[in-house]
């Protein structure tokens, strides 16, 4: 994520700021520049960008701000209040007459605009079900029955994401990560695996690179269901960190891909963070490689590979001691091994000849 300052008085803002700490100036975020700005008065719930680059004269919030759960803006259209780019991609939002759902959706928004954010920066094509009635992105944010009968099962299908609304619930995402035997279990770790199954049908099986992607990953035709089937009533297989990233990637190729995918978007936006606020690594011990925040090309478009790696890894076993010192969690507990490495390799490139000029 880039840092952002107010463009009234100087004071650092965070991605999901609505007003200014300092100034009180209220703020927006414009995600076609990836510039959150500063706001002035323009008439009834239009307002002027304070910066001088952006070329709107008057903007407005989404409609989805009112409820507190959007800070992005955009352009006024006749005939109603438009949604943002992120959140037109809503096609269910939660049934805000239960008290705790408005906190949830919240924090479901949170991490579904970090996802924007991050697919916008790697400049993905994106189909929304006007676009493509069949397969087109949406998502529904669904609570289980008040029986608790057929709980929601948090995943994709044809371009339709799903997610529990039970997974924002702090307590209770934690309980599942530990019964599932997960290193790790968040919103924004979600929204990415899920998108990976989006975009294995955009970019892989739509775009001519099935062959391609199974030399890498695997014979897709397996059976998807009974593989789900021996992987949950199966141990672990032997060894399986040296190819894969997590333990349920070694269920199915999708899960493999989804899994790779999800963490190449963990690698990229973190990257650019540690770049944002100058974080150098130089460790001492030789075989680990250097880090500079300074010199790393933009992660997300300019880096190269190796790069990426040679900048992530060091960057990880840094934060995960740091970690360990204060008696934490690892940051990120997984092992990139160069089985692994190749599979990001392949993500790398995928995306990088898949963006929108």
């Amino acid at each position: 994520m880039k840092l952002f300052e107010c463009q009234s008085c100087g004071q650092i803002l965070f991605f999901e700021n609505t007003v200014c700490e300092q100034c009180r100036h209220p703020v927006g975020y414009l995600p076609e520049q990836t510039l959150l700005t500063a706001l002035d008065p323009a008439g009834e719930r239009l307002w002027h960008p304070l910066e001088p680059s952006v070329a709107q004269e008057q903007v407005l919030y989404c409609s989805n701000h009112e409820y507190g759960v959007c800070n992005w803006l955009t352009v006024p259209e006749p005939g109603g209040r438009p949604f943002c780019f992120a959140c037109r991609f809503n096609r269910t939002i939660p049934n805000l007459q239960i008290p705790e759902n408005p906190e949830r959706w919240r924090k479901i928004e949170v991490a579904k605009h970090r996802l924007f954010y991050t697919l916008l920066r790697l400049k993905l094509p994106i189909h929304d079900r006007r676009e493509d009635p069949e397969n087109g992105l949406v998502f529904d944010f669904l609570d289980d029955a008040p029986d608790g009968s057929a709980p929601v099962m948090t995943g994709h299908s044809n371009g339709v994401i799903t997610l529990a609304m039970r997974e924002a619930d702090d307590a209770t995402r934690e309980r599942m990560r530990v019964e599932m035997g997960e290193y790790y279990r968040t919103l924004l770790g979600h929204f990415r695996h899920e998108i990976g199954h989006y975009y294995w049908n955009l970019l892989v099986r739509d775009a001519g690179r099935l062959e391609d992607c199974r030399t890498v990953f695997g014979d897709d035709r397996a059976d998807y269901q009974q593989a789900l089937k021996t992987y949950y009533a199966s141990p672990a297989p032997k060894n399986w960190q040296d190819s894969h990233v997590s333990v349920y990637a070694t269920s199915h190729p999708w899960e493999d891909f989804a899994e790779t995918w999800a963490h190449y978007l963990h690698i990229v936006s973190t990257l650019e963070t540690a770049c944002a606020f100058g974080v150098s690594v130089s460790p001492i011990v030789k075989g680990i490689g250097r880090a500079s925040g300074g010199k790393l090309g933009d992660p997300y478009t300019e880096a190269c590979f190796e790069d990426i790696m040679q900048a992530w890894l060091p960057l990880t076993y840094a934060v995960n001691s740091l970690n360990r010192s204060m008696g934490l969690p690892d940051f990120y507990p997984f092992v990139l091994t160069e089985g692994v490495i190749q599979k990001l390799a392949f993500i790398h490139r995928l995306i990088r000849e898949s963006r929108k000029d």
